[in-house]
């Protein structure tokens, strides 16, 4: 259902923005942070050359209402159109020629805007004025709101965020790389309760952890396994260690049979 009425949430969303940031002559929250506020440009040409770039009224209401229905009124009927049109199948060759005609100018709409869009970016990255389209037609510039202004940004999250993110990234590089049995090894002489533990796990198969079926000892260790996970192991594996005492396993023998060894990868 959420999904169903995305563009409606985000229409109200932006509208929320807007009625108590742009309709009380506030910053948006982005805006506030820069120490930045919007400059109604039109009345600036008529004053001539300014001292600095602080001064000039803020939007008329007119613009803010203006501006209110460019931003939410019109990316809330794109979005629309644009999901209509998708559900309709607009585009499809099987449709009446009136619809194939609106998806061609639907398109042809989405591409001027974007070609339009990119043209404003490089002037904007050139004159530092007017952001996107909507603040150019309305002559809506962003200006400094004060001359002076005391960072109050904290970069304590920023700082727990790259640790994390460094630690994460360590992690995925080092497991794949660390052998659980060696690790098992390297920590067995810490186990508290070596005595209990070494029955049980002579009893068990190491890889299965349950009493073997059909059980066949690792040569040359001499540790039981149930016969299929240790054939199995070692077929995938050549190189394959007893995840017991760390050894390379070369041959396997049925318990308790004096039958001769086997090749585990043949």
């Amino acid at each position: 259902m959420l999904f169903q009425y995305e563009p409606e949430l985000d229409a109200f969303l932006e509208f929320l923005i807007w009625r108590f940031s742009i309709w009380v002559d506030k910053p948006t929250p982005g805006n506030a942070l820069m120490d930045l506020r919007y400059r109604d440009e039109r009345a600036m040409e008529s004053r001539g050359k300014v001292r600095t770039g602080l001064e000039g009224p803020g939007l008329t209401i007119a613009l803010k209402i203006w501006y209110c229905i460019a931003t939410v009124g019109g990316q809330y009927t794109w979005a629309r159109i644009q999901s209509f049109s998708a559900f309709r199948r607009w585009g499809d060759s099987e449709q009446r020629p009136l619809a194939r005609r609106a998806w061609i100018l639907i398109q042809r709409v989405e591409g001027l805007y974007k070609a339009a869009s990119f043209g404003n970016l490089l002037i904007f990255l050139y004159t530092g004025r007017f952001r996107n389209l909507i603040e150019r037609v309305l002559q809506a510039r962003l200006v400094y709101g004060s001359p002076n202004m005391n960072r109050a940004v904290s970069f304590e999250y920023m700082n727990r965020q790259l640790v994390w993110n460094e630690f994460s990234e360590m992690l995925l590089l080092l497991l794949p790389l660390l052998n659980s049995s060696s690790v098992k090894k390297f920590l067995s002489p810490f186990s508290k309760d070596k005595s209990s533990s070494s029955k049980v796990d002579d009893d068990t198969c190491p890889i299965c952890q349950a009493i073997p079926t059909i059980p066949f000892l690792s040569l040359p260790c001499q540790h039981r396994y149930c016969y299929y996970c240790l054939r199995t192991r070692c077929a995938a594996a050549p190189s394959f260690r007893c995840p017991r005492c760390g050894e390379p396993v070369v041959a396997m023998q049925r318990h308790g049979s004096l039958a001769s060894n086997t090749n585990p990868n043949q």
